[in-house]
């Protein structure tokens, strides 16, 4: 059977055909239409621009993506949609056109969660491995959390962000130093000639039981490392060397904390399986560390390809676990927007 799947949660559209079942899935095809020119001079997402850039681009993706796979609208078995979290615009757009190549082709919906997705790309990129039970660590611009994976669809939330998520961090402290969007490749590569010891930067919650994040005193500290104490060292250009450290300092302090949480959760939950999804996930420090990590303390790591880390609509292959548990949904469905906050004691 093949399956349309799509993905429209934030600033991303995308569509992929995949086919197998949840066990194996194989990817046909996978496009995704970037925003970045649209929001780089705001240095974030704008909701509404998103929301109007999907409308344009939702049916020349999803043609695309069936052409690469050579696949026929009526050769699907089924259409899935990420119906959550994520922006209401942005969601609603995903949504509508799903529904309508549902309903004019008589073929079943599947809606999944956005951040379940992240995780099921551990199961696509190592299909021959067993991956679930697992804890689960979604990092990306939106989302910073944790999870206990019994399988692809029993993903019980551990703990969260209370405030800013790690990538939202990245492009926030990114606007700080100069750097352009997205803030997480550019922090990346600018940290590579800094050093990553010159700031001591704080790690929320490192000795904590808590399976929280915080990265907002993390960004406000940078503030002050860049401008002083009272945040009014004007608007002078920092050099070079000192962008360095400080993007090294930072990106340390952020992969510190993940890497610590996660380990943290292994231990909560006694399983030995880590694995990993987002866009935060494609960055070479935090890789690097949870592998060093894994070897020295003995649990298995599952990181996909930076292809199936940033949004992309091959997350929706988990569409497939909720067909074989007859999972679909009605047409009275809707989408749950906003982000996703851990659970207070």
């Amino acid at each position: 059977m093949y399956l349309l799947a799509l993905e429209t949660t934030c600033d991303e559209t995308a569509a992929a055909v995949l086919e197998g079942t949840a066990d194996s899935p194989t990817v046909l095809s996978s496009v995704v239409a970037s925003q970045f020119d649209l929001h780089e001079r705001f240095g974030g997402v704008v909701p509404e621009i998103a929301s109007r850039a999907h409308v344009r681009q939702v049916l020349p993706i999803i043609d695309e993506a069936l052409k690469r796979a050579g696949v026929r609208l009526e050769d699907l078995g089924a259409i899935a949609v990420a119906t959550r979290p994520g922006l209401v615009g942005s969601l609603v757009v995903g949504l509508t056109a799903a529904k309508a190549l549902a309903l004019a082709h008589d073929l079943p919906l599947v809606a999944y969660d956005h951040l379940e997705g992240h995780l099921f790309a551990c199961r696509i990129a190592y299909p021959e491995r067993q991956v679930y039970p697992c804890v689960g660590l979604v990092v990306s611009g939106g989302h910073s959390s944790l999870f206990r994976c019994e399988g692809p669809l029993q993903c019980e939330m551990l703990g969260g962000t209370i405030d800013d998520a790690a990538g939202e961090a990245f492009d926030k402290v990114a606007s700080l130093l100069g750097l352009p969007y997205p803030g997480g490749p550019n922090i990346e590569r600018i940290a590579l000639d800094g050093n990553p010891k010159a700031f001591p930067f704080p790690r929320a919650f490192l000795r904590e039981e808590r399976l929280d994040f915080s990265f907002s005193g993390l960004k406000t500290a940078v503030l002050y490392a860049l401008k002083g104490q009272d945040a009014r060292g004007g608007d002078t250009t920092p050099s070079g060397a000192l962008v360095a450290d400080l993007a090294a300092s930072f990106q340390e302090a952020v992969v510190a904390v993940l890497t610590a949480k996660a380990r943290q959760a292994l231990t909560f939950t006694g399983l030995k399986r880590l694995c990993v999804g987002g866009g935060v996930a494609a960055n070479g420090r935090l890789r690097t560390r949870l592998q060093e990590a894994a070897d020295a303390f003995g649990f298995e790591l599952f990181i996909p390809p930076l292809s199936l880390c940033t949004d992309n609509a091959a997350l929706g292959g988990i569409a497939l676990a909720k067909l074989a548990a007859g999972q679909t949904a009605g047409w009275d469905m809707d989408v749950t927007p906003g982000l996703v906050r851990p659970p207070r004691p």
